[in-house]
């Protein structure tokens, strides 16, 4: 960790009010890494070393099983992950590996916990962590339930909207991997695609211009439940 690296760090969520011992001894053994696209970082069934928080960039976890591959989630900053595996001392339940070229914190195990023992603001920010991590699993477990896999592009079209803040929509990550963290197989997503065209959804590539987001959205029915992250 570079001397220069520290006060970014310092100024993120898991690290505000926590007192300098503890960020000191966080930082002490801890790497701040710049890795290029498509590198794995942790391998599921794997122990739990490090909490790794992506500063800069996209990490996608994803399983594998019975020689399928899913990705599980994309996770963008300031997010942590695997904590809930770091907090149990466990394996990994899943895989991660740079989706762009990406800065990862790197924070040893061992020191996390023993900082969550003895620094109550450093506990409550990883209750804080845990909880919203919990959450979107809860999201995206109601997206999967209870929508169509056209319902679910639908919404998340309309996430990507309201992000980007145009209807000139610029797909973050390629539709191999989109397709996957809807539950859909490529061929599906294509056909959801077509699907979706009467209600203004036009795709060249991964790019995605919408010409009636007001006929989309009667269709998707998004829900602040499960589509705002805020909630």
């Amino acid at each position: 960790m570079r001397p220069d690296d520290l006060p970014q760090i310092r100024e993120l969520n898991i690290f505000k009010g926590i007192s300098e011992e503890s960020f000191d001894e966080l930082m002490r053994a801890s790497f701040l890494q710049t890795f290029p696209a498509q590198m794995e970082l942790i391998e599921e069934g794997e122990p739990a070393d490090f909490l790794h928080v992506v500063v800069e960039g996209c990490v996608e976890l994803f399983a594998q099983s019975n020689g399928r591959e899913s990705t599980m989630a994309m996770v963008y900053p300031v997010s942590s992950f695997i904590l809930a595996a770091i907090m149990k001392d466990a394996v990994y339940l899943m895989s991660a590996r740079t989706n762009k070229k990406s800065r990862v914190l790197m924070i040893p195990a061992v020191s996390v916990r023993h900082v969550f023992d003895t620094d109550p603001a450093f506990s409550k920010a990883m209750v804080i962590e845990l909880s919203s991590c919990y959450r979107g699993v809860v999201k995206e477990h109601k997206n999967l339930k209870l929508r169509t896999s056209v319902e679910r592009l639908a919404n998340r079209i309309l996430r990507y909207r309201q992000k980007q803040q145009n209807d000139q929509i610029t797909l973050p990550y390629d539709k191999k991997i989109l397709a996957s963290n809807l539950g859909m197989t490529p061929e599906n997503l294509s056909r959801a695609f077509n699907t979706l065209k009467p209600y203004g959804v036009k795709v060249e590539g991964n790019k995605i211009t919408l010409s009636d987001v007001e006929q989309l959205a009667k269709f998707a029915k998004p829900s602040k439940l499960i589509d705002d992250q805020s909630v």
